[in-house]
């Protein structure tokens, strides 16, 4: 019975992990990011730390070993947090051209980028917030 368990385990690990990588690929979040940092040598390092990130994850939510972390701590997580969310938000926006086309319809496509930083700030505000508020 455990081998099932094993093998439905695994094909699901398999299934999830997919769809991750094709919904990173789709929106092109590497390639941007490379793009805008001027960063294109160090291809090799972007795909170890998201391979590193992923396993990390994997470790920290089916791990058996609870981890004490201080308030600056959680303060860097939620941060860690707070840019992975918002690049992934910033890409799908990218992708989709959402934010160019509503800011042009109402008004304020000179503001652009101050309206984008506030909008990642506030999802790094409020991913600090819940870690260090909520997370204890």
């Amino acid at each position: 019975m455990k081998i099932i368990e094993v093998i439905i385990g695994l094909a699901s690990g398999i299934a999830v992990g997919t769809g991750f990588v094709a919904f990173l690929t789709v929106l092109g979040v590497v390639p941007r990011l490379m793009q805008l940092s001027k960063s294109e040598s160090k291809l090799r390092f972007y795909e170890s730390a998201i391979m590193l990130g992923v396993f990390a994850g994997i470790y920290l939510s089916f791990g058996d070993k609870a981890i004490q972390v201080s308030t600056v701590g959680l303060i860097v997580w939620g941060l860690l947090h707070g840019i992975f969310v918002g690049m992934l938000a910033a890409a799908l926006t990218e992708v989709l051209n959402v934010f160019p086309l509503l800011f042009k319809r109402i008004g304020v496509d000179g503001f652009l980028f101050p309206l984008m930083m506030a909008i990642a700030l506030g999802k790094v505000a409020g991913s600090l917030f819940q870690w260090i508020i909520f997370a204890r």
